[in-house]
C-alpha cells in the first residue's frame, strides 16, 4: 500500500514505537523516505500499553516515544540520534551527510538546536495548569528561536544543503505542534511556507496517513 520512495533492500524490519502528535512522526517520516520495511507499533502515553500488549516501559525505561527497536532486539531512543542511525543505512538517500564531514556536523548542529530550543522551549506550553503570566514567557523565547529559523529559511528551502535531511523531518514535525498552542505561523512568512513545501512530501502523507489508521490502544 505504501510506495517506497527509494527501492527495498534486504533489511531486516525495525519496530517504530510512536504516538500520534508527538517527536516520533520524525523518525516515521525518514523511515518512508528511505522505503525501508519497518513494523509501527502504537503506544499509549497514559498507561504506557503498546498496541501489541506489552508494557512500553520494558522496552524504554525513559517512558516517552519515540523507540526503535532493531531486529537484534536493541532498542534505539532519542529522535536525533534514530534519525542519523535510519539515514546511515541509506547513504545514496542523502537524508544526512556523511559522518566526519563539516557538513554532517551543521546537520548535528541543527538537531541539537530543534531538540533544546524548539522541541524542549515548546514543552511549557503543553502545560495547561501554568498561569498565563508564565506562558507569556515561554512563547516569547520561542518567539525568539522561531525568528533565528525565519532568517535562515529566508534564503533557502531545507535546513542544510540543497535538499531535504532529516533536520527538516524533526523540523517540520515540531512546528507541526503550534497550532495547537494557538500559535500561527504566518507570522514567519519563510517558515509558512517551508510547512507547506515539507507538507506535500509523499512521506510526510504516508507517515500521517498510516498513524491516523492505526487504532488507539486502551
Amino acid at each position: 500500500m505504501w510506495a517506497a520512495i527509494y527501492p527495498l533492500r534486504e533489511v531486516p524490519t525495525m519496530k517504530l514505537y510512536f504516538a500520534p502528535d508527538t517527536c516520533s512522526l520524525s523518525p516515521h517520516i525518514v523511515l518512508q523516505e528511505l522505503g525501508l520495511p519497518y513494523e509501527l507499533v502504537r503506544v499509549n502515553n497514559r498507561t504506557k500499553r503498546t498496541s501489541s500488549g506489552e508494557d512500553f516501559l520494558a522496552i524504554n525505561p525513559k517512558g516517552y516515544v519515540a523507540a526503535l527497536e532493531l531486529d537484534s532486539g536493541e532498542v534505539l531512543t532519542e529522535g536525533p540520534a534514530i534519525v542519523q542511525y535510519l539515514a546511515d543505512l541509506k547513504p545514496e538517500a542523502r537524508l544526512a551527510p556523511a559522518a566526519g564531514t563539516l557538513a554532517r556536523v551543521r546537520l548535528q548542529e541543527w538537531l541539537n538546536f530543534i531538540t533544546s530550543e524548539i522541541h524542549s522551549g515548546s514543552s511549557p506550553l503543553f502545560n495547561r495548569a501554568l498561569p498565563e503570566e508564565a506562558l507569556v514567557i515561554f512563547r516569547d523565547r520561542l518567539f525568539r528561536r522561531l525568528d533565528f529559523i525565519e532568517v535562515n529559511l529566508a534564503s533557502r528551502d531545507y535546513l542544510v544543503g540543497d535538499g531535504f535531511t532529516v533536520a527538516d523531518a524533526y523540523l517540520f514535525t515540531v512546528l507541526g505542534w503550534m497550532k495547537g498552542f494557538s500559535i500561527d505561523l504566518d507570522r514567519w512568512p519563510a517558515i509558512a511556507l517551508y510547512v507547506q513545501r515539507i507538507g506535500v512530501r509523499v512521506s510526510v502523507r504516508a507517515a500521517l496517513a498510516r498513524e491516523a489508521e492505526t487504532p488507539p490502544v486502551e
